[in-house]
């Protein structure tokens, strides 16, 4: 057999006296400049600055409330600061501003509107005693577990072999200085008598997959077996392939355990992994069932921890106590992070982005069909596909219908959690090989989904979801060279806050105001202000003209479409015509005036200064709208 191929330097085999000398140690080899590491340094609150009206906080005595702003407040003749939190029932805390360190900022672990704690009872009491007690049993859980890890001996791997080295050699893209930092602590760890458990935490697509590849494949070379576990099907799929796609020019055998497999399939895995036979499972929590044996378990790869729910992890637990593990996540649950701070486990930073990957444009803005519709052509137009994210499936096909509407040339399609199994799968791949143009979907694509392809999502009413699942979702994007798009959508009365607050209303409130107004006829639209001045229209001026009945039907086509016309009005009197022009220039106000002399007799006036800007009426309606 010949084979073909490059070297990066030059190794020697002593037993056979045989030396390969590459291109690089006579030549030398190219240095590649390294990035400076950027250290994050964090701050804490230090004023209530990082406050805002209407943030969610949470008292250490009271519970959960909302922070309502500074008041000053008279006491005994004294006026002081005070900060005020708004509880439920109507009831209202004073606190001093000075005590500040009493209150810290709500962290919901989803979007929904968290239910506020009732001040003068014992309901944030007992809520508090609640968590004590299960924070004990997990506690208890814990050392338990970790001890039993710690009075063990793990197994010693060997340092890397030639395979090893070829292996790596053969990754297509350049590592990161953090990766590599990553992939080093991994296999010192996997080196040592202690037994593993490190925690890989970094930014989406900056390489956490590789390191847990070279860490399986280490395994496998002392005839360890790998466990991959993850938290969904597709993504089991997309791992399965990677893996695959990595080993396929070595004797490593892989297998996928999921609901894409047949039962055949998965009893045959089965047997083999109790064999021996199979070296790495990639699977979901069915790797964690009964019925399977594991010949020589050696290493545990558990993908977004915090995707399995308490009985997986009981699981998890039993598998844990003399293997080693490998956890990879973007979003650490507080637990997880906590137990790696405090150097229960070891823990590893992404912060380095990969070489070629570009920054995700972000913007967030008001909805608006015609933006939709220009962004998914931007899009579709370089053979791109488009995420558009839409997370109430009551009316999602409606959506979808509605995105078809604005792009009829394209495939749009759907997909929920509450659909049929294989219905969902023959739409995600049909997605995943280019069939479909724009997914409509809710937050199932919030973890896993590794489609290069994919680099434009749209999330409607963004403010509805928590700002980790916003994270994972336009993390869905960018995995590629391309420049990505991440639009974050919201309604148009969501800029009612701020009159809200000004008002001392409920933002629904003024809403459904404004919409009683639209609706009886006092706003009749919207439109944007600008500073005519600051295009270059520098004359204003108003001209009155006097135009015949009979060429009015001439004369109203010619102004509607002359833009320098804002506003033209018929009025009684000497001229039957009065309006209001802007032009760049003397010069062409007077070409404008000499056109509309063949209507009839002009007057013109120009304005040198306006004392009274463009404005709207003072007008008691609140009779109107009760």
């Amino acid at each position: 057999m010949v084979a073909y191929g490059k070297i990066k330097k030059g190794y020697e085999y002593p037993d056979l006296q045989c030396v390969v000398i590459s291109e690089s140690d006579i030549f030398g080899r190219e240095k590649k400049k390294k990035k400076k590491r950027r250290v994050y340094e964090g701050e804490q609150i230090q004023s209530f600055s990082d406050l805002h009206v209407g943030d969610y906080v949470v008292h250490e005595n009271h519970g959960l409330g909302i922070y309502r702003g500074i008041e000053k407040v008279e006491v005994d003749k004294v006026v002081k600061d005070y900060i005020k939190i708004e509880y439920a029932k109507g009831g209202n805390l004073y606190i001093l501003a000075t005590q500040l360190e009493l209150i810290q900022k709500y962290a919901g672990s989803d979007s929904k509107k968290p239910k506020l704690n009732r001040l003068g009872t014992q309901e944030w009491t007992k809520t508090k005693a609640k968590v004590r007690g299960a924070v004990k049993e997990i506690a208890k859980d814990l050392v338990e577990l970790y001890a039993a890890r710690q009075n063990q001996d793990g197994f010693v791997y060997g340092e890397d072999t030639v395979w090893q080295k070829e292996f790596e050699e053969m990754f297509p893209y350049e590592e990161t200085e953090d990766q590599l930092l990553a992939i080093n602590a991994v296999k010192k760890d996997m080196e040592s008598h202690k037994i593993m458990d490190r925690l890989i935490c970094g930014d989406v697509g900056y390489g956490k997959t590789e390191i847990a590849i070279r860490a399986a494949f280490k395994a496998v070379q002392e005839n360890k077996q790998v466990v991959y576990l993850v938290p969904t099907t597709i993504l089991a799929q997309q791992h399965y392939n990677t893996f695959c796609q990595r080993m396929k020019d070595f004797p490593v055998r892989v297998d996928l355990m999921c609901r894409f497999r047949t039962p055949a399939q998965q009893r045959d895995t089965i047997q083999n992994l109790k064999r021996g036979l199979v070296d790495i499972v990639v699977g979901t929590h069915r790797v964690l069932s009964d019925d399977i044996e594991y010949k020589d378990l050696g290493l545990l790869i558990i993908d977004e921890e915090q995707r399995f729910g308490v009985q997986h992890k009981e699981k998890i637990k039993k598998l844990k106590k003399n293997v080693d593990v490998l956890t990879l996540t973007a979003t650490p649950i507080p637990r997880t992070l906590h137990m790696s701070l405090i150097g229960i486990r070891d823990m590893s930073v992404l912060e380095e982005a990969p070489q070629d990957r570009l920054p995700i444009q972000t913007y967030v803005m008001e909805y608006n069909d015609e933006m939709v519709r220009e962004a998914i052509e931007r899009e579709c137009a370089r053979n791109g596909q488009v995420y558009y994210v839409y997370n109430r499936v009551e009316d999602i096909a409606e959506v979808t219908a509605h995105i078809q509407k604005l792009v009829p040339e394209l495939n749009v399609s759907f997909a929920h959690g509450q659909m049929k199994e294989h219905e969902l799968e023959k739409i995600m791949y049909d997605f995943i090989n280019g069939d479909i143009d724009v997914l409509v979907s809710t937050t199932i694509i919030e973890t896993g989904l590794d489609i290069s392809n994919v680099n434009t999502m749209i999330i409607h009413d963004a403010d509805r979801l928590g700002l980790s699942q916003l994270y994972q979702l336009r993390g869905r994007v960018g995995r590629s060279g391309r420049m990505a798009y991440a639009f974050l959508l919201y309604r148009k009365d969501k800029l009612l806050k701020e009159i809200a607050e000004k008002v001392y209303l409920s933002t629904p409130a003024v809403s459904a105001r404004i919409e009683k107004m639209e609706k009886e006829g006092y706003i009749l639209g919207y439109q944007a202000q600008v500073n005519p001045e600051a295009l270059g229209y520098h004359i204003k001026a108003l001209i009155n003209l006097e135009v015949s009945p009979e060429e009015k039907n001439v004369f109203y086509p010619f102004v509607r479409k002359c833009s320098n016309v804002i506003e033209c009005n018929c009025v009684t009197g000497e001229y039957s015509m009065v309006l209001e022009v802007l032009f760049p220039s003397t010069t062409e106000l007077d070409k404008f005036i000499g056109e509309l002399q063949r209507f009839g007799r002009t007057k013109t006036l120009i304005v040198f200064s306006t004392s009274v800007e463009h404005r709207g009426i003072n007008a008691d309606i609140e009779e109107t709208l009760e």
